[in-house]
C-alpha cells in the first residue's frame, strides 16, 4: 500500500455525554470538544467519540461486548488508584495466558479493558 494508514479512533453510543465523559476522564481521557450530543475524547494518540443516542433498544450484552482496551505501564497501581476513587471493576487484575489485565464497565455497560503493557506484548512471564 502507497499511502499509510493511521487508526485515529472510534465513537460510542452513550445514553448521557456528560455522565461518560466523567467516567472516561477518570481514566485519563482529556476533553477536546463536549456539547450536549457529542464529545471528543484525547487519549494519547486516539480519539474516542461519545454520540449521544437512545439507547433503550439496545441489548446490553451485545454493549458488554464491546471492548475499549487500554493499556499501562502499572497495572496494579492504576487499579489501587481507580478503586480508591470509587471506580468499581468487573474483573481486578488477573493473569491471563496472553496479558494481564483489568476489566470494568462504562456507565452503558461497555467493556473497557485495561492490560499490563504493550497489547499484544504482554503475556505474563511464569
Amino acid at each position: 500500500m502507497a499511502e499509510t494508514i493511521r487508526f485515529e479512533g472510534l465513537s460510542l453510543p452513550v445514553s448521557d455525554v456528560a455522565r461518560s465523559i466523567d467516567f472516561y476522564r477518570r481514566l485519563g481521557f482529556e476533553v477536546e470538544v463536549s456539547r450536549p450530543m457529542f464529545a471528543l475524547l484525547r487519549l494519547g494518540e486516539g480519539t474516542l467519540g461519545l454520540l449521544r443516542q437512545d439507547l433503550s433498544g439496545w441489548a446490553q450484552e451485545a454493549r458488554e461486548n464491546t471492548h475499549l482496551e487500554l493499556s499501562t505501564d502499572h497495572l496494579d497501581d492504576l487499579y489501587q488508584e481507580l478503586q480508591a476513587q470509587g471506580m468499581h471493576f468487573h474483573e481486578p487484575p488477573h493473569d491471563n495466558p496472553w496479558e494481564r489485565a483489568m476489566t470494568t464497565y462504562d456507565p452503558d455497560g461497555y467493556t473497557v479493558e485495561i492490560a499490563q503493557g504493550r497489547r499484544g506484548h504482554n503475556a505474563p512471564r511464569g
